[in-house]
């Protein structure tokens, strides 16, 4: 063996002590919350699925008290929802599902930056009475260590609200995660980032149920052609709208050649235009402005 291997086989077992201890510290943790009792809050994305099976592993190992719970709305996709459906059938998960009203709250229907804060203080206040009637203490959400120092309205909320964040106070970051997922053959280890329907209308535009649900059959008229890593964002300018469709780079050209099918299901739900960017896919493409 080589010194330049010998080197990678130390760095690869030195990160995998690393990792290691970063998940001992959550277990520990979810052990104390489930001996009080303990709400989850699931999304459906790679952080709140690993920690909800973490959660249910200590349970059955320590026992305790857990739920897991996910709101509905026109906001959460039809794919959120079979994969939510999905993980929590596979790992016998107690889980609830949950009515959301967001789309009752006028500040969160202006879409401005502050959003997410609007939608987590729902998702929190219902997590809440749902814990105050089952008597659980603890709420927790997939807040990992790689959110820390983002500019993410949504932790507001979670402060504000006595939220933890086991993940993040573990040390763990998405990139962990997602490796303790394929160590464990947990399902959505690779899965793309997957925030909220509403998110993909840009900053400014106001949300509508019209809007997202238009999101959402696009979108899923895309996944079954096989693009991966993808957003269609709504603009609009003088009531017309017009969608914007994300790509990552390596699927640019299967992107292109779906653009008669896209281009006509769009139009058939009310978009003006319809384009491609070239720019490709990016986090965070829908905070620009609305005009």
């Amino acid at each position: 063996m080589n010194s330049t291997t010998t080197a990678i086989s130390d760095l690869a077992i030195g990160n995998r002590a690393s990792l290691g201890s970063k998940f001992d510290r959550l277990r520990r943790a979810l052990t104390q919350y489930l001996a009080q009792g303990l709400v989850v809050a699931f999304s459906g994305g790679v952080d709140s699925a690993f920690l909800v099976w973490a959660a249910e592993r200590e349970l059955i190992t320590n026992g305790g008290r857990f739920l897991a719970l996910t709101t509905s709305s026109d906001s959460l996709s039809s794919a959120e929802r079979v994969d939510v459906e999905k993980f929590v059938a596979m790992y016998n998960i107690p889980h609830i599902w949950c009515e959301s009203k967001e789309f009752d709250d006028a500040s969160y229907l202006t879409n401005d930056r502050s959003r997410c804060y609007h939608c987590k203080s729902e998702l929190f206040r219902i997590c809440g009475e749902v814990a105050a009637e089952h008597g659980l203490a603890t709420i927790a959400y997939g807040f990992n260590a790689s959110d820390v120092g983002d500019i993410r309205p949504g932790h507001r909320a979670a402060i504000e609200n006595g939220i933890v964040s086991p993940l993040a106070d573990a040390g763990l970051t998405k990139n962990d995660i997602r490796e303790l997922m394929r160590i464990n053959d947990i399902p959505l280890a690779d899965k793309p980032a997957s925030p909220c329907l509403s998110s993909r209308i840009v900053t400014g535009v106001s949300i509508t149920s019209e809007k997202v649900r238009a999101v959402d059959k696009l979108e899923t008229l895309l996944r079954e052609r096989g693009l991966r890593v993808f957003r269609v964002r709504v603009h609009e300018t003088n009531g017309a709208k017009f969608a914007r469709l994300e790509v990552a780079p390596e699927e640019m050209e299967l992107a292109f050649s779906l653009r008669e099918e896209f281009t006509a299901a769009a139009k058939d739900l009310g978009f003006r235009w319809v384009t491609l960017d070239l720019e490709g896919y990016k986090t965070g493409g829908g905070n620009l402005s609305g005009a």
